[in-house]
This record gives structure tokens, sequence and C-alpha cells, in this order.
């Protein structure tokens, strides 16, 4: 059975920072999270030169190794604009998206510390692997899962897209089952609101609007001092969506599309 993805996404800067560095993007065909790398020049930039590039040249129908293509393709586009202008040069972003196949199957992108999560028949999982200093010292046994949270050095990431050619992304097929909901978020949320928690809001919330909504309203609550975005999709039959135009947030909404193109 054909299925489709109702998709909404809130984001937010927070009371912290000047500017929004997180992009988004929600349609029925796919959605995703940029989340522009802290501490380099133009995070916003970056991550929305990505978003917008991305859905310029993708539009759904595509199957792993296109996306990977569509993904490396976007990722040029950020190495064009420090082309143009060194002083750009250190701007990156994460990345995190889900994307209906050709197929039908679900492909999951993923680079960087924003998450993926499945609610799924009432179990919320995370789907996602923080690509990330704090991550490697959990995997190693060197600290427990529970200090991650509160490290020092959970900022510093070891995998992003700036740009370069060994930059590395991974692809997942995962089968889109109905009243699968996704949760997409940057750390912003994460790294302020317990997984719990957020489990919980989202398993209440009737709509994915309203789900997005109140994660990004919880963090904002948590004292989160970084931007927060939160997308959310439910699988949906294909009937059940009308397959409206991709809708941006964050700072691929500040980027006009004509904005971030290459030249």
């Amino acid at each position: 059975m054909p299925v489709r993805l109702r998709a909404a996404a809130v984001s937010d800067a927070g009371a912290h920072r000047p500017t929004n560095q997180d992009a988004a993007f929600a349609a029925s065909w796919g959605a995703a999270v940029a989340d522009g790398v802290g501490g380099g020049p133009s995070g916003d930039l970056a991550s929305a030169a990505l978003v917008h590039r991305l859905v310029a040249t993708s539009g759904g129908g595509l199957d792993a190794d296109g996306l990977l293509v569509r993904i490396r393709e976007a990722n040029w586009d950020i190495r064009a604009h420090v082309e143009r202008d060194p002083a750009l040069e250190g701007m990156a972003t994460t990345f995190t998206g889900i994307f209906l196949s050709v197929s039908g199957e679900l492909l999951l992108a993923h680079t960087g510390d924003s998450r993926a999560y499945l609610l799924r028949d009432g179990e919320f999982t995370r789907e996602t692997r923080d690509d990330s200093y704090v991550q490697a010292l959990v995997d190693h046994g060197i600290i427990p899962p529970e200090a991650a949270a509160a490290h020092p050095r959970r900022n510093i990431i070891t995998a992003s897209l700036g740009g370069a050619e060994g930059d590395v992304v991974s692809v997942a097929e995962r089968p889109p089952i109905l009243g699968d909901r996704w949760v997409l978020c940057s750390d912003g949320l994460t790294d302020y609101v317990p997984e719990a928690d957020v489990a919980r809001l989202i398993a209440e919330a009737p709509d994915a609007r309203s789900a997005a909504a109140a994660a990004v309203a919880l963090a904002l609550e948590a004292g989160t001092r970084d931007n927060v975005t939160v997308v959310v999709c439910d699988v949906v039959d294909d009937d059940e969506t009308d397959g409206g135009e991709p809708i941006f947030f964050g700072s691929a909404a500040r980027w006009f599309a004509e904005d971030v193109e290459t030249a």
C-alpha cells in the first residue's frame, strides 16, 4: 500500500542564540533537519544551503544510491560558497532526514549529532547514532550513557557536511508502517530534555504539528542554550495527504532558494 508522510516542524532560535543555525523542511515525500556546526562561520548558511539544494534536486522517488548522490551534490553547494568567499572556510552542518524511496521503503540519512527517533506501537526508539566525541566514549565504555548529556565535551562532533570530498553520510532502509511517527531533531532538544520526556510528549500528541510544538516548548522551558528544531512525520495512507509543496523552517525559511543556489 502506498504511503506518504504527514509532516510538520517547529524551529526556535532560543533565548541564548542571536541566530537560528538550524534548518529544516517538511514534505509528504521527505523531511530533514540540519544544524549548522557551532563555532564555525555561517552555520546558518551551511544548513540552509544544504536543505534547499537537497529539496530542489530530490522531490521523492529516489533509491539509496540516488539519495547519496543528491546529498553529495548538496554538499558541493557548501563548498561552492566557500570557494566564492574564503571567509566561510570551516562552515558545516549536521544532517538527519527521512525520504520515501521509489521502491516503497523509507530511507534514513544521517551524519552528525542531530537525531531520528521512531514511535511504533507505543515503543520509542532512537534510530541514529551520534557522530560525536561523547558517543565514542560511551561506545568504548569510558563513560556510562547517562553521563553523556552532561559531559562538558558533548558538543564536539566527529562527522558533518562541510563541502569536503571525504565527508561521510549514512543511508539506511527502514520499512514504513502505517501509524509510525518519526521524530527528527537538533541537539537543542536532546541535550536538555531526557529521552523519556520526549517519548511521552510524542506519544501523547494527537498530530504531528502539536507533537513538534510540544517538544520545542519543553526544550525552551528546560532552558536550552541552543537553537531547537523538531520535525515530526506521521506515516499515513497515500490518500490521506494532499502532497503539497515542501515547507522550510529555521534558517532555511530565512534564505530564499535563489540565495543558496550555486552560480
